[in-house]
């Protein structure tokens, strides 16, 4: 017959695993949050991970994998199976369950060497799932789920831990990239001039919006002397901060250039070359660049394939398209031809960028030079400030709901 002392003992030895089992576990966890709190790789927390699930737990068979960026599976933890992982479709088999599961349980895949599966979610998104197999024989039902439990628990603060450790890393990068923005936008800004020419001879105005903070297109006005200046209106190709740096650099070449007083079939000749040493031909510059003589009121241009400027005088409506191809497409321009444009008092020049006659509206329909010469036609008298506000407003009600996708930028001269 069984006594009381009997029983208490072979109940007693009955949970002596458990208990012991409970013990690894607390220090298993322990061990686990230091190496968090320590801020350790995920590749050394793994090593852990396995360690406690081997040794400890007597789980043989492992697979680990946690979800990144745009969706994508990394296996980071593979021990004692044989399965091609990479061939699973991760994102649709997560959506089958959302907590501890069997395997053999899962429809539509077959995981021999496998008897659990554990799903990791995060703001209640999977993130991870952990594949368990070959439990160490002979262990008791109750011990195999409180070893299933602890590995759960685990589980969840490896992966969540590494996921909070990638959405910082992530948001410090964000950060670190806007605050790169914001200094090549404000350097940007510092080569656009914010004082306009405005005399008895010449009344200059103009409008910039990039399409984002940073764009790719540039003008300026360089005093060549009391009777000379120079100005110009570009497009580089690409955006942000390369079309930032390629900017100030193709500004400070043209500025040294433009300054040794050179004629311009000379200076758009050296601008291209410069634009080729840089570029190495994987970036081109569009440029329209002119010289103004305000006593002979000789206007010289080269158009170096950018967008034909328009002169609209009393008399006459003239598209400046004289010059060459772009910059940097060639390391010598096959020709360069210089135009020449007598100005009458009176007359409008208006210099722009594609991103104008490119606005395209909600029925696909571009803006174009055609809508561009209209306009002029009809407004070309307005104090040039108000020109350029009422055509930027002409373009937005023209495109309506569409965005530009695009810079936008106009430059206009008024010569009386």
């Amino acid at each position: 017959m069984l006594t009381e002392i009997d029983f208490y003992k072979s109940r007693l030895s009955k949970l002596e695993p458990l208990f012991a089992l409970k013990q690894q576990q607390i220090n298993s966890l322990l061990e686990i949050t230091e190496a968090v709190n320590n801020n350790w790789p995920i590749n050394a927390l793994v090593r852990v991970y396995e360690s406690i699930l081997i040794a400890q737990l007597g789980i043989q068979k492992i697979a680990l994998l946690v979800k990144g960026d745009g969706n994508k599976w990394d296996c980071i933890s593979y021990t004692g199976a044989d399965v091609a992982f990479q061939q699973l479709d991760y994102n649709a088999f997560a959506e089958k369950f959302n907590d501890l599961t069997t395997v053999s349980t899962v429809s539509g895949y077959e995981l021999p060497e496998f008897e659990f599966v554990i799903p990791v979610a995060h703001k209640k998104n999977v993130i991870g799932l952990a594949f368990l197999g070959d439990f160490r024989a002979g262990e008791e039902l109750d011990t195999k789920e409180e070893k299933l439990k602890f590995t759960q628990t685990i589980t969840n603060i490896i992966l969540v831990a590494n996921e909070n450790k990638r959405l910082f890393k992530s948001q410090m990068d964000k950060a670190i990239l806007e605050k790169e923005l914001k200094l090549a936008a404000d350097m940007q800004n510092m080569l656009v001039p914010t004082t306009m020419i405005s005399n008895e001879q010449i009344e200059t105005a103009a409008f910039y919006k990039p399409h984002k903070d940073i764009g790719g297109d540039y003008y300026d006005f360089i005093k060549i002397s009391e009777e000379e200046f120079v100005f110009c209106i570009s497009d580089i190709s690409g955006k942000g901060v390369p079309a930032a740096l390629l900017m100030a650099n193709f500004q400070a070449n043209l500025r040294a250039i433009v300054a040794r007083n050179y004629a311009l079939d000379t200076v758009v000749d050296l601008l291209n070359r410069k634009v080729g040493e840089i570029t190495k031909g994987e970036k081109f510059i569009t440029l329209f660049i002119a010289k103004y003589n305000m006593k002979s009121r000789l206007l010289t241009y080269v158009n170096a394939g950018h967008n034909p400027s328009i002169i609209h005088s009393p008399s006459s409506v003239e598209l400046l398209d004289k010059g060459c191809t772009i910059l940097g497409m060639f390391d010598i321009l096959p020709f360069i031809n210089t135009g020449e444009v007598k100005i009458e008092p009176g007359a409008l020049l208006i210099n722009y960028t594609d991103g104008l006659t490119e606005a395209t509206n909600e029925k696909g329909e571009l803006f174009e030079v055609e809508g561009l010469m209209a306009y002029i036609a009809a407004h070309y008298s307005q104090p040039l400030n108000m020109f350029n506000a009422n055509l930027v407003e002409h373009i937005n009600e023209f495109k309506g709901s569409e965005d530009f996708d695009d810079d936008l930028t106009l430059l206009t001269v008024r010569f009386h």
